[in-house]
């Protein structure tokens, strides 16, 4: 009988917001010992965030970039994850390991979890591990020189806002509220913030920890800002952990 080849090994490591040094003792040496090594393909030929990352720590790994479109349509969506699963069993079924590179921490909101779920759909025998990494929140706070929460205080991490009843939602019990992604409404979000005399202690951090990183405290002069993708927003409420320090 013949012997089927040993299956492969996908590991989906959280490479950190964007600073290369950022990334793991552990997410580093599975990336370096991997033979090939995937990533989201950027855009429009430009290397992505994740392949930006983990760029100068590579060697001589086959570079394997896949495509994950930026839409919510979900037809298109779970096309990509489809074809990119099958990619990626073409190397793990003959016994090759492949690192999944994916910026932040691979636990929240990553694109390697759909592709993770859908390979396990298609191939059940498939061999996943994860390495989490740093995410963009506390990247944010560590550029604002603030701890992201005290003591008992309560956070909520929003992603990308499709209503903004969910953040009134959330300034009703969260002490910290997080919004990723936040530059298609931000206009919106900086009324709510007026309405409830939030501005001041709202803080924008624009591609954390990255060269091209910037930091706006105190939101009130802000109104109209022009933001890019990877823009976050930290809202600290008065009255929480941080006030009974003494």
């Amino acid at each position: 009988m013949a012997i089927s080849p040993q299956i492969g090994t996908l590991y989906g490591i959280g490479v950190g917001p964007g600073d290369s040094d950022l990334i793991s003792v552990k997410g580093l040496n599975r990336l370096q010992n991997c033979p090939i090594v995937a990533y989201p393909a950027g855009l429009q030929g430009k290397p992505g965030i994740a392949e930006q990352i983990i760029s100068p720590w590579l060697s001589s790994q086959y570079r394997l970039p896949l495509i994950f479109p930026y839409v919510q349509e979900p037809e298109q969506l779970n096309e990509a994850w489809q074809r990119a699963a099958k990619i990626v069993w073409k190397f793990l079924g003959k016994g090759q390991d492949i690192a999944f590179a994916c910026e932040g921490d691979i636990g929240m909101y990553s694109t390697f979890n759909y592709l993770a779920d859908t390979l396990i759909n298609l191939h059940p025998q498939a061999l996943i591990q994860r390495i989490p990494g740093i995410s963009s929140p506390m990247a944010a706070a560590a550029a604002l020189n603030l701890p992201l929460t005290y003591q008992r205080d309560r956070l909520a991490i929003l992603p990308t806002l499709q209503r903004l009843e969910s953040l009134t939602e959330a300034l009703t019990w969260a002490d910290v509220v997080v919004l990723l992604k936040v530059s298609s409404v931000y206009p919106q979000v900086w009324q709510v913030l007026k309405q409830h005399d939030l501005l001041q202690s709202s803080s924008i951090v624009i591609r954390a920890s990255t060269a091209e990183q910037e930091v706006y405290h105190n939101l009130e002069p802000y109104p109209d800002l022009e933001l890019p993708y990877f823009s976050l927003l930290i809202i600290t409420q008065p009255g929480g952990s941080k006030s009974t320090l003494g």
